[in-house]
């Protein structure tokens, strides 16, 4: 009886993989010798320069030979070949699937961020990571007995150390740069607005600045999207976006009701009006992050104005 070996399993598996990037890199040079085309690709999983196994091979190839690169949510290419009626699903029908989505679609080729700025986000994806892994180690401690308590709290102080260290190379990093600099004292001139909160949204939302105040809300996941149909006028809901820059502006967000004279009035405008208060926290997360829109477009500082009750 043959023994099963997973981490043999895993090296054939990788081993495998990236064989055909190869092939796929080689014919992708052959192509090119007869005519140049744009070639689209879908994302699997995050793309990371840090992670275990290197990003793809072929979409290495593509960047050096100058091709124009569009990574697409799967979510979307995978929606699009539904609606078409493909259910199947093989490497050959995705390729004919992707292919025909962005003949239809026709998806903004995006340059990639430079090396300075996939540095920096990858040092806030690892803080993202053991900021994780020491909310998990504080739900642990209730638990345990005596000799736990004293190992887990031990790691916590470690994960601390490591996370204080992570914020001191990304505050060395952001202050090196002139316009990261620049920047991030705009982000951090609001009440409620923190280094935390600025880098976020410096880092993974580049298009703060460059949007509108809709695409940018959209691009959050706080505009609120309408449910109507013939005469019925259906509650409007947020959905989308992306979910961590989300999940740090509704923290920066709390703050500003508290201590930032306008998204203070506001929100008690809102809970005067009866709105419930998740619902005029989130309104205020889409005033919050049109003004900081607004702020980076002009290159205005944030100036406190009088607001009357």
């Amino acid at each position: 009886m043959q023994q099963f070996r997973p981490r043999t399993r895993i090296r054939q598996f990788v081993a495998s993989r990236f064989h055909q990037e190869a092939l796929f890199g080689e014919r992708l040079r052959r192509a090119l010798e007869v005519r140049s085309h744009r070639i689209r690709s879908r994302l699997r999983g995050r793309i990371e320069r840090q992670s275990a196994v290197p990003r793809s091979i072929g979409l290495d190839c593509r960047i050096a030979l100058g091709l124009p690169v569009v990574v697409v949510n799967p979510r979307q290419a995978r929606d699009f070949a539904r609606a078409t009626g493909q259910l199947a699903k093989t490497d050959a029908l995705d390729a004919r699937a992707l292919a025909h989505f962005a003949d239809v679609i026709r998806p903004t080729p995006r340059p990639l961020p430079d090396a300075q700025t996939q540095d920096l986000r990858a040092l806030l994806g690892r803080r993202q990571q053991l900021i994780g892994m020491r909310t998990a180690e504080q739900n642990r401690l209730a638990g345990p007995s005596g000799r736990l308590t004293q190992d887990i709290e031990a790691h916590i102080a470690w994960l601390n150390a490591r996370i204080a260290t992570l914020d001191d190379d990304l505050e060395m990093m952001l202050r090196a740069s002139p316009l990261w600099r620049a920047n991030d004292d705009l982000l951090q001139s609001v009440a409620g607005i923190g280094p935390v909160c600025a880098r976020t949204l410096l880092l993974e939302l580049p298009e703060l600045g460059t949007l509108t105040r809709q695409q940018v809300a959209a691009l959050v996941g706080v505009a609120p999207l309408n449910g109507d149909s013939g005469t019925l006028r259906g509650r409007r809901t947020i959905w989308g976006g992306r979910a961590h820059v989300r999940t740090v502006l509704y923290m920066g967000t709390l703050v500003a009701t508290r201590f930032n004279p306008q998204i203070k009035v506001f929100y008690q405008r809102l809970l005067a009006a009866g709105k419930r208060k998740k619902v005029a926290l989130t309104a205020c997360m889409h005033k919050l992050v049109t003004i900081l829109n607004a702020m980076l477009k002009h290159r205005t500082s944030w100036r406190a104005q009088e607001v009357q009750n």
